[in-house]
């Protein structure tokens, strides 16, 4: 044990030891320890005014005696035998197997499960590895990996007692074939100068979710990984990205994931993200942007984004939807949900509509595929809607709805009576009842079993599944996860109900208009 181990409790938690010694007015040997829950921590380091270590996260660090039931970890090939190789059970041709779904309750003879065995603990033929929560925390003897497991192509080596990147290469220098690495939810020291280059010759993928990285510091692994494409950093507490290493490193990066942290300045993440002209998929969910800025003079480093998750953010205004389409004028495929924006206000009610009409080149929103007829009705819709709701002269709709002048020339001009505004509305919006049921209804419609209905105006080219979740919401129940516990049933002309399944469908395609009546139920 020396000072930087990892160390895992029979309680479930893993700390780095920080420090080793005596105490002030104590006997005997102290471990300081810095916990990657903080919860499970006491103090930053400092006991009685006097400072013994220091914590990266506040108040997540105590001091705690040696003691037997502490885990060190294990070389790498003794948590690979560990897991993949299962000892022969002798000369038995049949052995009795408990069923494990049966709860102990069926057994039943299996034949020649030693050649089964023999045949899984053949580890060259191994290729996928997950080493996950196996405690790994160091690597072999030089060459040992390699004559054992040469052709592993994707490692999970997340949640294990892995001290360093210099550890890291140990075992990665030795796997020729590795193209993917995850090192989810460790505690890694920053490398040292002299890492081997060919540690990472081939990977393209390289998870680093839960491991308080720094953009910096992942920059400068970075330049040891030519081939990477994808990387991921969420839950690392990042609130810039600044002081990357070496520029050059990024420019084939593809995907990158910022899930779960606080990058809250839209225009630094852009500025910041100008050496990636390659990247095609950005994940920003959670992190506590509330505005798109202007684009204006700035020049934007993200023109060639497709896709992009921003989903739990703060996003409140429907102007950071135009902004947003300025910056990424190739966008194909965003996530919004759980914004203000997206919830119970004005803008809501007709949120995706307008959202499809002012982002032109996007063709999936919030999971679900936008058809040519539903783009349509929502241009359409949106026109309709500038016209009734901004009057004055093409100038003035342009500043608030850049869209209306490119929309005129694809659909022309709408109606600008109020009759006729009024009349264009309706031809698209449909008023649908909707009705909750505490209990899986019958075959026939009954008012009584319904506790509570209410109206939604809906698009007819709207997708099942996403009618599910409005209607939900609709309804005051805004905390569904899974949109397949809520079943639909739709009423028929002889009060008969129809169970609605397939998601993908539209509602016109269901037969669904003005006044029909739609029976939901959430499954418990």
């Amino acid at each position: 044990m020396c000072l930087g181990s990892r160390i895992y409790l029979p309680s479930g938690h893993f700390g780095t030891v920080k420090y080793y010694g005596a105490l002030d007015g104590t006997t005997g040997l102290w471990l300081g320890v810095e916990w990657d829950d903080p919860t499970r921590g006491k103090h930053d380091g400092t006991k009685d005014g006097k400072r013994y270590f220091d914590c990266r996260v506040p108040h997540s660090g105590s001091f705690i005696r040696p003691s037997p039931s502490i885990c060190y970890g294990y070389t790498f090939l003794q948590a690979l035998k560990n897991k993949y190789v299962e000892a022969v059970h002798g000369t038995a041709s049949q052995e009795k197997v408990v069923l494990g779904s049966s709860n102990g309750a069926i057994e039943v003879e299996a034949v020649d499960l030693d050649k089964i065995r023999s045949k899984f603990s053949n580890l060259e033929r191994l290729r996928e590895v997950s080493l996950d929560n196996e405690m790994v925390s160091t690597g072999n003897k030089p060459g040992e990996i390699l004559s054992t497991c040469p052709n592993i192509r994707g490692l999970d080596l997340s949640a294990t007692l892995l001290s360093s990147w210099d550890v890291v290469a140990m075992i990665t220098t030795e796997l020729h074939q590795l193209e993917r690495l995850a090192l989810n939810r460790n505690r890694l020291t920053p490398p040292s100068s002299h890492l081997p280059a060919s540690a990472w010759l081939r990977l393209s993928e390289l998870q680093l979710n839960g491991t308080w990285t720094s953009w910096e510091e992942f920059t400068s692994i970075a330049i040891l990984m030519p081939q990477l494409r994808i990387a991921e950093l969420g839950y690392n507490g990042l609130a810039s990205l600044s002081h990357a290493k070496i520029f050059t490193v990024l420019d084939r990066i593809e995907i990158l994931n910022f899930d779960s942290n606080k990058l809250e300045d839209w225009q630094h993440i852009s500025g910041a993200l100008r050496p990636c002209p390659s990247l095609q998929r950005l994940i920003l969910s959670s992190n506590g942007i509330a505005t798109i800025p202007p684009r204006e003079s700035c020049p934007s480093h993200l023109q060639g984004l497709k896709v992009l998750s921003f989903s739990s953010n703060k996003l409140h205004s429907p102007r950071d939807i135009d902004r947003l389409y300025e910056w990424c004028p190739n966008l194909e495929t965003l996530s919004l949900a759980k914004n203000p924006l997206t919830e119970a206000n004005d803008f809501s009610r007709s949120a995706r509509q307008q959202i499809i009409a002012k982002i032109p080149s996007l063709r999936v929103l919030d999971a679900t595929a936008i058809s040519t007829k539903e783009r349509s009705d929502s241009e359409l819709f949106y026109l309709s809607f500038i016209a009734k709701t901004v009057p004055g002269h093409d100038e003035d709709k342009m500043k608030e709805h850049p869209q209306w002048k490119a929309l005129c020339m694809k659909h022309g001009r709408p109606v600008e009576s109020t009759a006729d505004r009024d009349g264009r509305l309706s031809r698209y919006l449909i008023e649908v009842k909707v009705h909750h049921c505490s209990e899986p209804p019958g075959g026939l419609f009954t008012p009584e079993g319904m506790i509570a209905s209410t109206s939604l105006r809906v698009l007819s080219t709207m997708k099942l599944g996403l009618f599910r979740l409005r209607a939900m919401k609709a309804l005051g129940r805004k905390n569904l996860r899974n949109r397949d516990d809520i079943h639909v049933w739709l009423r028929m002309g002889d009060d008969t109900l129809a169970l609605l399944q397939n998601d993908d469908q539209e509602l016109g395609w269901w037969g669904i208009e003005s006044n029909s009546d739609i029976v939901v139920h959430i499954a418990s």
